[in-house]
């Protein structure tokens, strides 16, 4: 495989050399690495990593290729990807192309042949870099320049970046790949707006297979508009950047409190729910982001493998009084997830959707159905 030279540049000076594995070019971002084993092309095509760099801690990606079922949005929205080795064969029965065709194809800028192992030592000491990868022709100064340029995720609002441009509404279930059984649910029982921050189609998926009829709206649409709409419930999807950028979104969450509709958070949507109770988001050093972290229920001590994506946290250390604490961490103690006092209305930080990831945790869509149940039968 006869790939140009690249180079990795940190904020630090770091400096990784390496092949081309993408496009030919630059790429800047805040630089992350992530645990997972599998499922590389959905953290790809998850908008939640816009404006980052992906360092794949696993050495084996790429061997069973891409395929059109595993997609998460409509296109890679990291801004770059690093490998540990190049992709020397991939195989699956799903498979439509390699990995090395879906980046070019895709216009994204990534690295392979670095050692992975000690970059991740450098951003679990340091935390997350800022950093460009530049391929092709290599100008170590304009990859300076480039990255002294970025302004990073801290104050970003990424999620008008990376929402819908229109309102749509959304009718898939979950793909089966087996085509074992090609009935789709035609059950549709509660109304649900869905918040486009950075949707994940998975979270989608699974929502409509649980009887709701979806319609997809943007980041700061008008509330008087989902007010005018009567839904049973709104969901508040996952999505990149600073919750604290969100105001638009802080204050439609507020007005939905107000009315009492039922609310459920996923990552951003999640800090976005905890800044409209009063609490506090803080960026983290390195972020959560892997398909192997455990959190456990406050209340059951049951612990769950999660699919994690997210380098802002509630600070669990000032939490309004409104706000009760119903999962944490077992990594670190960070809160993963909470309910709102005499509100409809709970949130999760992980991704109960996996996609990648386990499923241990998908049971909590459930508690979003209950919960429009209870609202609905409240008002009878």
């Amino acid at each position: 495989m006869n790939n140009s030279e690249a180079i990795l540049l940190l904020e630090d000076g770091s400096t990784f050399s390496g092949h081309s594995i993408g496009a030919e070019g630059f790429s800047v971002g805040e630089v992350v690495f992530n645990t997972s084993m599998t499922g590389y092309q959905e953290i790809l095509t998850d908008p939640s990593y816009d404006s980052q760099i992906i360092t794949f801690t696993n050495p084996h990606i790429g061997n069973t290729g891409v395929n059109n079922e595993d997609m998460e949005s409509l296109k890679v929205h990291a801004s770059g990807a690093i490998f540990r080795d190049s992709e020397i064969l991939s195989n699956s029965w799903r498979k439509n192309d390699t990995l090395q065709n879906f980046l070019k194809h895709q216009n994204i800028v990534a690295i392979c042949g670095i050692d992975t192992r000690k970059l991740t030592k450098i951003l679990r000491t340091k935390g997350s870099q800022h950093g460009c990868i530049m391929s092709g022709k290599i100008d170590l100064k304009a990859a300076k320049e480039k990255i002294k340029s970025f302004d990073g995720l801290l104050g970003a609002d990424l999620a008008k970046k990376v929402t819908t441009k229109s309102v749509y509404s959304w009718d898939k279930g979950l793909t089966d790949i087996y085509q074992e059984n090609n009935e789709q649910s035609e059950k549709s029982s509660f109304k649900v707006i869905a918040y486009d921050f950075g949707i994940k189609q998975n979270i989608l998926r699974i929502l409509k297979d649980l009887g709701c009829d979806l319609t997809v709206v943007p980041a700061d649409y008008n509330v008087d508009e989902i007010l005018k709409m009567n839904p049973d419930g709104v969901f508040l999807s996952n999505g990149p950047g600073d919750p604290k950028a969100c105001e638009y979104a802080i204050d439609n969450i507020k007005t939905l409190f107000d009315k009492k509709i039922p609310l459920f958070g996923i990552c951003l949507g999640f800090q976005l729910l905890a800044l409209a109770s009063g609490s506090k988001t803080i960026k983290m050093k390195f972020g959560h982001h892997g398909a192997n972290h455990p959190v456990m229920d406050l209340a059951t001590k049951k612990v769950f493998i999660t699919s994690q994506n997210h380098g802002f946290m509630i600070d669990d250390k000032n939490l309004s009084d409104n706000v009760v604490p119903t999962h944490i961490s077992l990594f670190d103690n960070s809160l993963q997830g909470f309910e709102v006092k005499e509100k409809y209305a709970f949130g999760f930080q992980g991704h109960p959707e996996a996609s990648p990831g386990p499923q241990d945790i998908n049971l909590i869509f459930e508690k979003f159905i209950l919960s429009m149940s209870k609202r609905k039968n409240a008002s009878k």
